[in-house]
């Protein structure tokens, strides 16, 4: 395998029943599940932009116990540099990134390690840096002796790319889609072009 494309999503992004679909086997909180159960899928192309009704997905995120998270530009440059600061520890090479307001593309090489764990130490070092900057999103949201609720939403997509092609689709796919969103493309310091 040569490389990985891994979208991550924020608190409130994806729910596990979306109309267009979902990885998600449950939905664990009865607000939620009033607007029906998981919409489990094994797709493995993008749903995001399958016709579908939005009222209906608005309706069931006012039922979250938190807003949805959407970072703005100041809390996705500490996304950045905690991302940044997990490349400088690990050597991790990432090709392509995009921080967008409620998810994360990245195009990483190949890795041994679990995609899983990968995310879950990506989440951690961003999540970090937000604290450290305290420009965490969720901070309102913290009762008096408890953690920040998560920022993140549980789990990961995750697509393995075999042949180069794929790569460089993939790369030029992330590249482009803020600017679907309307917004600048992205150029972070620790992405690094592929050679």
């Amino acid at each position: 395998m040569l490389a990985h494309h891994i979208i991550f999503g924020t608190y409130g992004f994806w729910l596990p029943n979306d109309p267009r679909g979902s990885w998600s086997d449950f939905v664990g909180s009865w607000e939620l599940y009033r607007y029906g159960s998981a919409t489990k899928t094994t797709e493995t192309q993008s749903l995001a932009y399958i016709e579908h009704d939005s009222a209906s997905r608005k309706a069931a995120k006012q039922s979250l116990k938190y807003p949805p998270v959407l970072f703005n530009g100041i809390q996705a440059r500490a996304v950045a540099r905690g991302f940044a600061r997990y490349v400088e520890r690990t050597g991790l090479r990432i090709w392509a990134c995009a921080i967008l307001p409620d998810h994360v593309h990245l195009v990483t090489e190949g890795t041994k390690i679990p995609i899983k764990h990968l995310v879950i130490q990506l989440k951690g070092d961003a999540t970090e840096q937000l604290m450290r900057e305290r420009i965490h999103p969720m901070t309102p949201w913290q009762t008096p002796g408890s953690r920040v609720p998560k920022c993140w939403a549980r789990g990961e997509w995750k697509v393995y790319l075999d042949e180069e092609d794929e790569v460089y689709r993939a790369i030029e796919y992330v590249k482009n889609n803020p600017v679907k969103e309307g917004k600048k493309q992205q150029a972070w310091s620790f992405a690094q072009p592929l050679q």
